[in-house]
């Protein structure tokens, strides 16, 4: 792809998939908090900073492939782009469990989104022919077909709408929120697989022989993951020092767990936030400004780490 604006979306994607990501294990220990990072790298750099073969780089190798479909495809349904617009496969009549409609309006064309992000994603990875190539392409195309599975169709109803003589329907992508939601279960239940040599081609297998061989739509990782407690350039790891934690909850939010077992400092913090919001006629939101103080857990640094670096800022 040398068109200078789809790289413009591409890199958009990239963004979309680090803010995604970001959002999906804010709670974790890691938190794709190597992403702080990656705006002014690549996209093949971004996602190479998660250097291991863990199931968190299998899931940042399928949330950016996804990122990339996605904002391509509506870049293309918004006319951004003049490589490509609507899906001209949507035309004629079809039907549906509510009755006859025509194709019609502006359906995304997904197609188009997919293979870009294939030519560019998958471009490192297809001349290396190794164990974590495999595993990063499987990943890649699962992430491409993940966003193709989440489409809605839209339908506009012509003539009395009480009985909707015809209906005009088109297709397009749902919120890319539910793409992330869906990549975060395929990662909690990722499957760890081997990469054996054939005859002809390497072919994935996986570890345990009663599981099922993973689908296209499943992560697959090589490697347990490493020590997210610690920080580590080979790993990509900030580590959890400084880290906002949840004094209260049992969940890996928690300042139990999240700080590894080195325990929390407690600081009062003094924020102010919008609130008392109303809406005046016509047409403005108006706010005050509410102060408060409470107490804020910071997971203790290191041993041998004399300032923990803060890693979570809350919105004021």
């Amino acid at each position: 792809v040398s068109h200078p604006k789809i790289m413009v979306r591409v890199r958009d994607g990239a963004q979309t998939a680090i803010s995604e990501c970001q959002f999906q294990f804010k709670n974790d220990r890691w938190n794709c908090s190597t992403a702080d990072k990656l705006f002014q790298k690549s996209v093949t750099e971004q996602i190479r900073l998660v250097r291991s073969s863990s199931r968190e780089a299998a899931f940042a190798h399928a949330i950016t492939s996804a990122a990339v479909t996605y904002e391509v495809t509506r870049a293309c349904s918004r006319g951004h782009l003049i490589e490509c617009s609507c899906d001209g496969r949507k035309r004629g009549s079809s039907k549906d469990n509510t009755g006859k409609f025509e194709w019609g309006g502006c359906s995304d064309d997904v197609q188009f989104g997919m293979s870009v992000a294939e030519e560019f994603i998958d471009a490192n990875e297809i001349a290396q022919h190794d164990g974590r190539a495999i595993m990063n392409l499987h990943n890649n195309r699962a992430g491409r077909k993940t966003v193709k599975a989440f489409k809605k169709r839209k339908c506009k109803c012509h003539g009395a709408t009480d009985t909707c003589p015809l209906r005009t329907c088109w297709e397009e992508l749902d919120e890319f929120r539910l793409t992330g939601n869906y990549l975060k279960r395929k990662y909690d239940g990722a499957v760890r697989v081997t990469v054996r040599q054939g005859s002809r081609e390497m072919t994935l297998h996986t570890t345990v022989s009663s599981h099922k061989p993973p689908t296209k739509r499943d992560l697959v990782y090589l490697e347990d993951s490493p020590n997210y407690c610690i920080r580590s350039e080979a790993t990509g790891s900030l580590g959890t020092s400084g880290r906002e934690c949840n004094l209260t909850s049992k969940g890996i939010d928690g300042c139990a767990l999240l700080c590894c077992g080195r325990g929390h400092d407690t600081s009062r913090v003094t924020r102010t936030r919008k609130c008392n919001c109303r809406f005046h006629f016509c047409c403005e939101i108006r706010c005050k400004l509410c102060t408060e103080t409470l107490d804020v857990y910071t997971c203790k640094p290191e041993l041998g780490q004399e300032e923990p670096t803060r890693q979570t800022v809350s919105s004021s």
